[in-house]
């Protein structure tokens, strides 16, 4: 049996003829840049999400640096973010000219710790950039209040969080804005790279649309200088064709999810993701916490099973931002966590059979080893 990590082409052919037809309509109208399938988007994204603003751009790492930037962070300030994610949370902040403050992790759920949080607040910190890892939230209202009594920017990274709820309110919907990827295997996917910015503000709204395009909200009126980030016609109608699947797909990442805790349990070697209370998990991720991680993944890898790694080295740990470590500065538990995370497969598409496969051969491995 072969299981990849992620298994897009079955996802199409279970909607193909919504995913031709879209890509013949854009090809018919040669509509590839702006247009009606990108308003189509925003409107529908819009609509399903519950929010005021979507504002469409080449990718979700284009989307924090245009937040950042419409909120006039640059030089001089800090933002503070989480020390267990993928780069575009922290490579953004430099890019604007400000510093990024790594917080470790809380070290059941893997997102930042927000008992940690005010300590490493200073006079020069403009935002807390919040990353919903995984498809879990972190503790979102503990660490707004914060900004809001430090009167600091909450900006949300949710790329992995797509439908994710905390209390009944869905990720992004904290903050003054929030980011969101649609990179192929997010649980929301594009054809290729795609993101948006989403918020309730209205000025901000209109200062990340014309900063997106050149500076311009209507073509050759440049009131400002601007960036060319702008979502293609095509892949606004690939993800057109997929929002009426996404609630149901998330319903199903959920019950995979299940089956992984029934099938997982009780492997003294394997710790299970835990779940925040009055929390929904989208599961964009599946991550157990292994011992001899690496021998069991490549184990996997012999039984033809696709695994991955997110991510194998916290970010403060990377030789892109040595520069910014002091023998003050430890990040114990994203640290531990580089060496034991492991992420399984899954996906809508993922049979409970395939789930058994994957948990019989991690309980073979650990028998054999034993």
């Amino acid at each position: 049996m072969k299981i990849p990590f992620v298994n897009l082409k079955k996802q199409y052919l279970d909607i193909k003829s919504d995913i031709d037809n879209a890509i013949a309509e854009v090809i018919q109208e040669t509509s590839f840049i702006g247009g009606k399938h990108v308003k189509e988007f925003e409107k529908n994204f819009s609509e399903i999400y519950g929010v005021k603003h979507v504002i469409s751009c080449a990718n979700g790492t284009d989307s924090l640096y245009i937040i950042m930037k419409m909120l006039g962070i640059g030089v001089g300030d800090e933002v503070i973010t989480a020390a267990n994610s993928w780069i575009s949370s922290s490579e953004t902040i430099t890019q604007t000219g400000a510093r990024p403050v790594f917080l470790d992790v809380h070290p059941e759920y893997y997102s930042m710790d927000e008992t940690l949080l005010r300590r490493k607040i200073t006079n020069n910190t403009k935002a807390v950039m919040a990353v919903h890892l995984q498809g879990q939230m972190c503790a979102i209202d503990a660490i707004k209040k914060i900004c809001v009594e430090r009167g600091i920017y909450l900006i949300e990274d949710c790329a992995q969080s797509h439908f994710s709820l905390f209390e009944g309110l869905r990720a992004g919907l904290f903050g003054i804005a929030a980011s969101f990827s649609f990179y192929p295997g997010k649980n929301l996917g594009a054809y290729g790279d795609a993101g948006c910015i989403i918020t309730n503000d209205d000025l901000l709204a209109e200062k990340c649309r014309m900063y997106a395009n050149h500076g311009a909200l209507k073509k050759h009126h440049h009131v400002i200088e601007g960036i060319n980030s702008r979502l293609d016609g095509l892949q606004a109608a690939i993800l057109n064709a997929k929002i009426p699947y996404i609630l149901d797909w998330t319903a199903k990442r959920i019950e995979k999810a299940e089956l992984y805790r029934k099938y997982l349990s009780g492997i003294e070697s394997l710790i299970l993701p835990k779940q925040r209370e009055n929390t929904v998990h989208s599961y964009h991720l599946f991550v157990v916490r292994a011992k001899r991680r690496d021998q069991l993944a490549e184990w996997l890898k012999s039984k033809d099973i696709e695994v991955a790694i997110h991510y194998p080295t916290a970010l403060p740990n990377l030789p892109a931002y040595q520069y910014l470590k002091s023998e003050n500065e430890k990040y114990p538990i994203a640290t531990q966590l580089q060496n034991e995370i492991l992420s399984l497969p899954i996906y809508p598409e993922l049979t409970e059979q395939e789930i058994e496969y994957v948990a019989n051969s991690i309980k073979d491995f650990y028998i054999n080893e034993a």
